[in-house]
């Protein structure tokens, strides 16, 4: 059965060129751990040729103290929130890395969580399951970074609370990234209040900062330069004779069982490390982030076909959606995507963080009808 083409077809995106100069952050510390954090993005902003926002500037700043109390208790945890594309993962991303200590993990908030709740039922028999669980993931752990925190289940939400309780009595500090201030989190009126709690730990315990600005730097063509994510594609309409002319699997592959953990999913082609699923194989079935986790430990190259436009899905079925394109994204898998309809027609819908999902999609190849006539 044919399956995708190699990496350095024709479908592949050229690279181009930076434009942007220099900007340099203000408020650097003086030595020791925060200079290095100034020095680190100093470095870095003139290799991609960033200009830096004046929020990001600040930030960097906020690093650099921080980072210089690390080895005191006056240290306090960041939480930066902000829309989407401004640079929040990417300052995550420096300061982990210039942080020179070892005592140090970076995870998806995500990917944690799901380690979270199997180590709670692993240790369900014991006093203090959480306690054992953590004892597990994060060892001797000093600086603990989670990126793209959100919350929308009232059950995860309860757990969150007594998470973060545990990491701030262990004097672990936080890094967070979130599409939310801590007041928009879990923004259900339903649960919302129940929820106020941790908002209120969050803010006695972190220096929340809006990393903004006008510019949204995942529209950069350059800006998933090395990522195996952007350099997937979109397809559309899917017609036979596109597929047949990108060499890609046929429309009408019989759906198979495919064990996933102690659960089965239904699959349309599996051959190595490429994986198919139709969106309603996966989407509007009862499919979790567990399920994608485990599928993005076997599989590299995700087809995800016949996505129809989100608007006519249910709730429930976008919101997997978007949880499924967080993991693809920062496991960092190559993705063909393939629609009825232009990308920007087919990413409609009501859920929440959607707007980050069609920023991180934006940034794929997106082949048409019109490249037809160029095969």
């Amino acid at each position: 059965m044919a399956v995708l083409p190699p990496k350095k077809s024709w479908l592949s995106a050229p690279l181009r060129t930076l434009g942007k100069r220099l900007g340099k952050p203000v408020g650097s510390e003086p030595g020791g751990h925060g200079q290095q954090i100034t020095d680190y993005f100093r470095k870095k902003a003139r290799q991609q040729g960033y200009t830096l926002s004046h929020s990001q500037q600040r930030v960097i700043q906020s690093m650099a103290q921080q980072a210089g109390q690390l080895d005191q208790a006056s240290a306090r945890s960041l939480y930066l929130h902000g829309a989407v594309g401004r640079g929040k993962s990417w300052l995550l991303d420096g300061f982990f890395r210039a942080v020179p200590i070892s005592q140090k993990r970076r995870l998806h908030f995500h990917d944690f969580f799901a380690q979270l709740h199997q180590g709670m039922f692993r240790h369900r028999g014991q006093d203090d399951a959480l306690g054992m669980t953590l004892d597990e993931l994060l060892q001797d752990c000093r600086l603990l970074c989670f990126d793209e925190f959100h919350v929308h289940d009232i059950g995860d939400a309860m757990l969150i609370k007594r998470l973060f309780t545990a990491l701030f009595e262990r004097r672990i500090f936080l890094l967070i990234t979130s599409n939310y201030p801590p007041e928009g989190l879990l923004p259900n009126p339903l649960y919302h209040e129940r929820f106020l709690p941790v908002i209120k730990l969050i803010n006695a315990h972190m220096q929340v900062m809006e990393v903004g600005g006008a510019h949204d730097y995942r529209s950069q063509p350059e800006s998933g330069i090395g990522q195996l994510f952007t350099q997937g594609h979109y397809v559309w309409p899917g017609c036979t004779a596109q597929r047949q002319a990108l060499q890609l699997p046929p429309l009408d592959s019989p759906p198979f069982a495919l064990a996933v953990g102690t659960r089965e999913l239904q699959a349309r082609l599996c051959h190595e490390r490429t994986i198919r699923f139709d969106f309603s194989d996966i989407c509007e079935q009862p499919t979790a982030v567990m399920d994608y986790l485990e599928l993005s430990r076997r599989f590299d190259t995700w087809i995800i076909d016949r996505l129809p436009n989100l608007e006519d899905c249910t709730v429930a079925a976008q919101q997997r959606f978007i949880n499924l394109i967080d993991v693809l994204y920062d496991q960092d898998k190559r993705l063909l995507l393939i629609g009825q309809r232009p990308l920007r027609d087919s990413l409609g819908g009501t859920a929440a963080d959607l707007a980050r999902t069609r920023s991180r999609l934006g940034q794929l190849v997106e082949v048409g009808p019109a490249a037809l006539g160029a095969v």
